[in-house]
């Protein structure tokens, strides 16, 4: 049978929602929750997503995104893929993690109300599964980007987006006084549900108007082929990436022939290199070709070489500044940590 169509636009909005392989746990403690919003932050550098809203239940989750580029299959892919090895690598387990193919339907976000009803859903999970008994406040399920919508910007995840939702509850400013108004309109929400406003959202493939679903129709119908997507995404992706050396090699005084006649382990090319490893979707491969820097293998050694000393900094000023009680564990989260700078560093 064949797979639905992905439909991908600048500035599509997503829900996005995807289970544990048999409905196992994707999360089996928050030190799993955490890892899994650092690989999200990641991605929302790598990809410019910008999260509306995101909840982490014990053996799925729901994400809410926009794509300012036509990326959410790109990104999807590397999110997924990064978060499984960092699991399994951590839980010495190997194989898949997630369930199929993820649930992505697409949300109107031009007009008022259905970002707000999809928002309200993700956020409202808890109280549906029970996590929350009716005296506990909302806020209190702290694995949901509820409980940072009523933080300051400034103590806030910084790729969360709060204004288009406080938008759409009443033109709500992200000021103390409109975080406390939010705050009580979700808790009248949370006492007013009874689920029946959710039925477009869990059946079907898009929420909005009905012009919208035509749109998207007409959209899916003018497909040129199979792959036609899918070079565009990689278009899309390349022109950030040389947008990148462009400024670098501006910034520098370089031109390409500058890339041809230095050296290839040059400090400013492995500077570059390590920008469009950590705000790209990029290969190795691609990056060593562009900076002239040999073969993928050489770059990410160079990169791992950087990230080591790093790692040793982190170590000495620990060892100079905690308690041995805190050592062992600051040890260990610092050993995770470098796991995880190795995946990243290693994906091609």
């Amino acid at each position: 049978m064949p797979r639905k169509v992905r439909i991908e636009y600048p500035g599509a909005i997503y829900h996005v929602i995807n289970r544990g392989d048999r409905r196992e746990d994707i999360f089996k403690d928050d030190t799993d929750r955490e890892r899994f919003l650092a690989t999200l932050g990641q991605a929302c550098r790598k990809t410019e997503w910008q999260v509306h809203a995101y909840c982490l239940m014990r053996n799925h989750f729901h994400l809410v995104i926009e794509t300012p580029a036509p990326n959410l299959v790109f990104g999807m892919k590397w999110l997924l893929g990064t978060y499984t090895k960092r699991f399994n690598i951590r839980h010495k387990l190997c194989g898949h993690l997630f369930a199929g193919r993820y649930k992505a339907l697409i949300v109107d976000g031009s007009s008022t109300g259905y970002l707000g009803m999809v928002c309200d859903y993700v956020h409202l999970n808890p109280v549906r599964a029970k996590l929350l008994k009716p005296e506990v406040a909302l806020e209190r399920f702290t694995w949901s980007s509820y409980p940072e919508y009523l933080k300051s910007p400034r103590k806030r995840l910084g790729w969360l987006r709060v204004d288009r939702l406080l938008g759409e509850k009443g033109s709500l400013r992200d000021s103390e006084a409109g975080r406390k108004q939010f705050a009580l309109q979700m808790e009248r929400r949370r006492a007013e549900e009874d689920g029946s406003d959710y039925r477009e959202l869990r059946r079907g493939w898009f929420l909005g108007s009905d012009e919208f679903g035509k749109e998207l129709l007409l959209a899916a119908t003018e497909r040129v082929g199979p792959n036609h997507y899918g070079s565009d995404r990689r278009e899309t992706a390349q022109e950030k990436a040389k947008r990148i050396v462009s400024e670098g090699l501006r910034l520098l005084g370089w031109d390409e022939a500058s890339l041809e006649a230095l050296p290839k382990g040059q400090k400013e090319k492995v500077e570059l290199a390590s920008r469009l490893r950590s705000e790209t979707t990029m290969s190795l491969k691609w990056i060593a070709e562009q900076l002239k820097m040999g073969s993928w293998t050489y770059v990410s050694n160079l990169l791992n070489s950087i990230q080591q000393a790093m790692y040793d900094k982190a170590l000495a000023y620990r060892d100079q500044h905690i308690s041995r009680a805190d050592t062992l564990e600051e040890f260990e989260r610092l050993l995770d940590e470098k796991e995880m700078r190795w995946l990243e560093l290693s994906e091609i």
